[in-house]
């Protein structure tokens, strides 16, 4: 009992993607062969970005994911194995390719890509079944929508911990679920899909009060380079919580690496109050962008809440 409490369990159910990425001078044009200068493998997918931004800042982290019967689901799982994630309930769909992702790259920074979902499609509520204890016991639920939306919502149904919502890539048929989210987290854009007008700093107060009313009981808006906002049922303040300004070399996986850190600092640092969680979080995800790849510039063994993170109330 004593280690359980010690080491609370961090499940996240969501998508695993291999990523292909060529870096070419320009994007080439209907029927063209160009050259390429650089290719790149990489591990993806937002439900295995957010597991090992967790697992890497010490996370006790569970995923529940399906991958292909091909030699990346394979490689898939055995990557976050070494990581030390728990993948026993990752599994194999047969005569199903690992969800992929193929991106190119201009030097503009322009891109194309075209995701082929895969597995990832055939994550369902069997497979909620057969992770039933570890789904419904999880401290923090992580979930996303890369994956079918009524597998993540029976989870949710049934955890009786904390449940994250991050609700990306942003849909608009979202409200089944938002009753049963503890938190939910989401950037500019996909606030504003649910909302139903453009979210910036001067309304940002009214869009999480809105969504409040749809059933959350904490909102979080994170805003890039400026940091987060959030409010709760409990506590209806709009907090401004700020971040670092770096220039950054990648940004790609950052609000990846904001909810994995998240749910870690819930777990590990339960006295702190909520806004020097959500800075610790902004600070991991800062941190990432300053770095090359996704989940190979999530920070690892990192000292957070080294001093206080700045904020105000709106």
């Amino acid at each position: 009992m004593q280690s359980e409490l010690k080491h609370p369990k961090i499940v996240v159910l969501g998508s695993c993607c291999v990523d292909f990425t060529t870096y070419c001078p320009r994007l080439p044009m209907p029927g063209e062969t160009l050259h390429g200068t650089k290719f790149m493998t990489s591990y993806g997918g937002k439900g295995a970005n957010q597991c090992v931004a967790a697992a890497k800042l010490g996370g006790n982290t569970f995923m529940i994911s399906r991958v292909g019967d091909d030699q990346w689901g394979k490689q898939y799982k055995e990557h976050l194995s070494s990581l030390g994630v728990d993948v026993s309930q990752i599994h194999v769909t047969q005569n199903v390719t690992t969800g992929i992702a193929q991106i190119s790259v201009a030097e503009n920074g322009e891109n194309q890509i075209v995701i082929v979902a895969g597995a990832n499609n055939f994550l369902s509520k069997s497979d909620i079944d057969l992770a039933k204890d570890l789904v419904k016991n999880a401290d923090v639920l992580i979930a996303q929508l890369e994956t079918p939306f009524e597998t993540t919502l029976e989870a949710f149904k049934l955890n009786t911990g904390i449940k994250l919502l991050n609700a990306a890539p942003a849909r608009p048929d979202i409200e089944a679920i938002l009753p049963y989210c503890t938190i939910l987290c989401v950037n500019e854009p996909e606030a504003s899909l649910i909302v139903g007008f453009n979210v910036e700093i001067a309304n940002v107060k009214n869009a999480l009060k809105k969504i409040l009313e749809k059933g959350c009981d904490t909102v979080i808006i994170t805003l890039g380079e400026k940091g987060a906002v959030y409010s709760s049922i409990n506590s209806p303040d709009c907090v401004h919580v700020f971040c670092e300004k770096v220039i950054p070399k990648d940004t790609t996986g950052a609000g990846d690496a904001f909810v994995g850190a998240l749910a870690t600092f819930l777990m590990r640092d339960k006295s702190k109050p909520l806004h020097q969680v959500v800075g610790a979080a902004c600070e991991v995800a800062t941190l990432s962008v300053t770095r090359e790849g996704t989940q190979t510039s999530y920070p690892e063994n990192h000292s957070a809440f080294a001093e206080e993170y700045t904020f105000v109330i709106l």
